[in-house]
């Protein structure tokens, strides 16, 4: 054996580069192995092992792995590969079927979804095909099941559902019974009139059909089934208008019958009774969700759970019976945990003939009756499901029978949901799969290489994990790594699923940085780039959980590095679904609401289109969209130069026709739209706009809402704007001061009340007085007396504002002990908690403007600066700064001086007062661009230009049922962060 190192070498330029390489060995009959003996050489693999490692894969997967090499090329062809296939995963049209047809000659079993794949199954040429099963039926008609039927005469077992076959008729299935000789298992759901004469004609051509079906069926005609005398299972279940008393009768003469589902139907106590004397051969009877049944006492007394098996030895199995106990009690040995009973069949050494029938075709049964129930969700079933029912379908998702084990998790994820509308599953069934076991069983079937049971699995996971207490669990046991690998999949359904659990567990805030760690937040980006086109669930999957991410400062700065505002921008210009569009619309929202901690706010508004996309957003026919854009747009009028580019792409305009539009909508549009227009007036020529717009009537008109969240965006758009002289007119002459006065007097929030005194104060500053005089003396005089008697309207209220924060005893106390507990007091009894994040940027009084408010206001000065020493002395000194010319003895700044000292120790006694105020006012200017946290009443004696108020929404959840992801509103865990910037 001689070494022999192998080099690939390349070329750049005249030079000879040499490329890495790996250390291989030569053996002596020329193969080739790896030194390192950590490694294998795939070469040298024994052709079984080769064909094993392709059957533990997908086709996807398979048909890349084949084209290594034309070894693995021949050995991917074997046909022990392709005895079955499973197209739902795929688009198969006629051309993709042709192509198959090769490697379709051995082809037994197929799994197929839609319409136009059923069309192309011919084009398979898979004539030996002895089992197909089918679902999303509804738009299958006769002709192409006939000819499905007609070139697969081997057909041994046929399977359309669980949705309902619209468009078949009897037509249909008396084709199959000519065409299918071999027929043994036919199971056909939502067919609307099964006549007679289709029915005697399976039973004359079919002569092996031992498993009939005719699931949630109109009308059924009863007395032809019981001329099929082969029949071993039947199962009704769901249909309606089936005639009782006759059946009684016929059914109970059919020979061989061994189990009956007649679950979901009105089926009476005494047709129950007479089947069970009338027919010798039946074993099993299902009566799952039979109303009648369940409503006559006696009958329910005498089948409860101590008496499963009547005194004739049939099982029946019914809501109010003991599943578990009944089933074992089929087998000999009964003494073993009843709930291990289908797990102790499935691996029995000894197996009975006729019970592996049984136990198959309930688990069947069960599996179909219970998401079937799952899917209608009606009343009064909560200790059915807490007491078996979420056991049985843990335990069916165990089952050897993919579409058992598909159906069983599609209806756990089904019966959590207690409100699709609303998204909120029921606490107490989530638990209870969590307490047996269901999350590790689930994130075992997620990590198949089946790719449908990966669907369901993890469609499942996403709506438990609307429960925080699950949604914990799901992450302890590796769920988020897990759904992560999920969204990388090249299977549309199997990321889209994932892609909304990571959207439901991104709620919770202790998930985020989990999902950033297992490169989640880079498989939800890829998600939108690879599924641009055609995937509209998919996208708003992907979208909302961004969205959800974006509100973590760190996470968003991930989104952004992965691509995620391009993506996004990409997704709100495009994408014409109003989902897809309004989780954009949030996820841009989310990204830039972090003001100054990262620079999203400034990348979204530089990204090409994404301003014009949102503005165009914010007329968008559906609510939910035009509230997120609008949401977006307050975000990121926070950036200066966004904000000015917000205005030349039209959205004063917009953004004034949504608050005109939007009086009856809801609260959260309400705000956004108030929120929006008052971030854009922080600019002298943007508020000059909006009042040339219109817009100050829509927002006088959200300041009188009900919701407080309103009155405090409405009322700050209002204090913005009042700072233009022609706009505070324009409000006095809209009915404006009645409103902000009744917000300042009545409002539930405090904030909301300071912000409306605030507008107040501004408005009669005696800057409108000139403004209202330019016109005719009459007009003058007019406008003169109706601003006269607004203006005592305003002050008054403005002063009731203050001296609802005084409380002249306590004030008096603090006074006279100047103790730092009483003055602590004093001021968080004043304190606006939700003026938290106020940021001051520029503290400078504007005293000439606002000469005729402190007249009025100064008697109270010496309270608020009380209530500001204890915790803000850097504006107890802008303060004193502001207050300083109004004061005509400088005796009365005794005290202040003197506190003040004590909480600003680097301050110096001064000889004179005014080199005092001179160090004062440096240190305003030392401490201007500092964090601090307000007080009401100070804010009103300062003239302040005020900015945006950002607000970044934590995000939505939602669960699912069935097969739909419907469209919910967004009630749950929004989480609003509020940051007021005044500058």
């Amino acid at each position: 054996m001689s070494r022999r190192l192998r080099r690939k070498v390349a070329k750049k330029g005249k030079e000879k580069v040499v490329l890495p390489s790996y250390p291989e060995i030569e053996n002596d009959d020329g193969g080739l192995g790896f030194e390192n003996k950590g490694f294998a050489n795939w070469t040298s693999l024994a052709d079984d092992t080769v064909i094993q490692l392709f059957s533990c894969l997908n086709y996807r997967d398979r048909s890349n792995l084949a084209s290594t090499c034309r070894t693995w090329r021949l050995l991917g062809a074997s046909p022990c590969l392709w005895n079955s296939l499973d197209l739902r995963p795929h688009k198969c049209d006629a051309a993709a079927a042709a192509s198959l047809a090769p490697r379709g000659l051995h082809l037994q079993k197929l799994r197929f979804r839609g319409q136009e794949t059923a069309d192309a199954i011919i084009h398979l040429q898979a004539r030996g095909l002895r089992e197909i099963s089918g679902d999303y039926c509804r738009k299958i008609n006769d002709a192409t099941l006939s000819v499905i039927a007609a070139r697969h005469e081997q057909l041994e077992s046929l399977q359309l559902g669980p949705d309902f076959c619209e468009k078949i008729t009897s037509d249909a299935i008396k084709a199959i019974a000519v065409c299918c000789p071999n027929l043994n298992k036919l199971r056909l759901s939502g067919v609307k009139d099964v006549h007679g004469d289709a029915i005697d004609a399976l039973g004359k051509h079919c002569r092996n059909l031992t498993d009939l079906g005719f699931m949630d069926c109109l009308k059924v005609e009863e007395s032809a089934l019981g001329n099929i005398s082969s029949l071993y299972f039947l199962s009704v279940a769901g249909t309606t208008n089936l005639k009782w008393g006759l059946i009684s009768h016929i059914w109970g003469k059919l020979p061989n019958l061994i189990g009956l589902d007649v679950s979901r139907t009105d089926i009476t106590p005494n047709a129950v009774s007479r089947l069970f004397s009338t027919s010798h051969s039946l074993k099993v009877f299902c009566a799952l969700n039979c109303s009648a049944l369940e409503q006559d006492v006696t009958f329910f007394a005498t089948h409860n759970n101590h008496s499963n098996i009547n005194n004739k030895g049939k099982l029946l199995l019914a809501q109010f019976s003991d599943i578990f106990k009944g089933v074992a009690s089929l087998f000999a040995d009964t003494s073993k945990n009843k709930r291990d009973v289908f797990f102790e069949w499935r691996n029995g050494k000894k197996k009975e003939k006729n019970l592996d029938m049984v136990m198959t075709w309930l688990e069947w049964a069960l599996s179909h009756t219970l998401l079937r129930i799952a899917e209608s969700n009606p009343q009064g079933l909560d200790t059915f499901w807490l007491k078996q029912g979420a056991a049985l379908l843990l335990t069916l998702m165990q089952s050897s029978q993919e579409d058992v084990q598909e159906k069983a998790a599609t209806a756990l994820a089904t019966f959590v949901v207690i409100d699709d509308e609303n998204a909120s599953i029921d606490c107490g069934r989530a638990e209870a799969v969590m307490r047996d076991g269901g999350i590790r069983l689930l994130l075992n079937l997620a990590r198949s290489w089946r790719e449908g049971l990966q669907s369901e699995a993890a469609k499942a996971i996403a709506n438990l994990s609307v429960n925080a207490n699950v949604a914990k669990a799901v992450a302890d046991e590796g769920g988020i790594n897990i759904l992560s690998s999920l969204a990388r999949s090249m299977n549309r359904s199997v990321a889209e699923e994932a892609a909304g659990g990571l959207w439901n567990l991104s709620v919770g805030e202790e998930h985020k940085g989990a999902i950033a760690e297992a490169g989640g937040i880079k498989s939800l980006v890829d998600l939108i780039f690879k599924w641009s086109a055609g995937g509209d669930g998919v996208l708003e999957r992907a979208a909302g959980a961004l969205a959800n991410l974006a509100a973590d400062d760190k996470c968003s700065m991930e989104v952004a590095l992965a691509g995620g505002v391009h993506a996004l921008v990409m997704l709100a210009r495009n994408c014409k679904f109003e989902g897809v569009q309004e989780q954009a619309a949030r996820a841009l929202a989310n990204l830039a609401a972090h003001g100054d901690s990262n620079s999203n706010n400034a990348a979204v508004g530089q990204e090409v289109g994404a301003l014009e996309a949102l503005v165009q957003l914010t007329k968008s026919p559906h609510e939910g969209v035009r509230q997120e854009a609008a949401g977006a747009l307050w975000n990121l009028s926070f950036d200066d130069r966004n904000r000015e580019a917000i205005a030349a792409a039209g959205g004063v305009e917009a953004l004034v026709a949504l608050a005109q539009s939007c009086s009856n909508a809801s609260p959260g549009l309400q705000e956004r739209a108030a929120g929006a227009l008052w971030g854009l007036s922080v600019s002298e020529a943007n508020s000059i706009a909006i009042g040339r717009e219109g817009g100050v009537a829509p927002l006088i008109a959200l300041a009188r809402s009900d919701a407080e969240d309103v009155h405090e965006t409405a009322a700050g758009a209002l204090w913005n704007l009042a700072f233009n002289p022609g706009n505070a007119l324009r409000i006095v002459e809209e009915g404006g001061v009645p409103a902000l006065v009744h917000l300042c007097a009545s409002s539930v929030s405090k904030m909301a009340r300071f912000m409306a005194a605030l507008a107040l104060a501004y408005m009669f500053d005696g800057r409108m007085d000139e403004f209202a005089l330019i016109g005719t003396s009459s007009e003058s005089t007019s406008k003169s007396v109706s601003l006269d008697g607004a203006r005592r309207m305003a002050l008054k209220h403005i002063e009731a504002f203050i001296l609802t924060f005084s409380d002249p005893p306590s004030f008096s106390a603090a006074a006279a002990s100047s103790a730092p507990a009483a003055l602590a007091q004093v001021t968080e009894s004043a304190r606006i908690h939700e003026a938290g994040h106020l940021r001051c940027r520029r503290l400078e009084p504007r005293l000439e403007d606002l000469s005729p408010c402190y007249e009025i206001l100064l008697p109270y000065s010496s309270r608020v600066l009380l209530l500001l020493f204890s915790s803000s002395p850097s504006l107890a000194v802008d303060m004193l700064c502001t207050m300083q010319p109004f004061c005509r003895a400088w005796e009365q700044l005794g005290f202040y001086v003197e506190q003040l000292q004590q909480h600003q120790p680097q301050l110096k006694q001064k000889s004179s007062q005014e080199s005092f105020f001179a160090t004062l006012s440096t240190t305003r200017w030392n401490t201007r661009s500092k964090n601090v946290s307000l007080c009401a009443p100070p804010l009103i004696l300062w003239s302040l230009e005020v900015s945006d108020w950002t607000s970044p929404p934590v995000g939505p959840k939602k669960a699912r049922t069935g097969y739909h992801w419907k469209a919910n509103p967004m009630p749950n865990q929004l989480s609003y962060s509020s940051y007021l910037h005044i500058i």
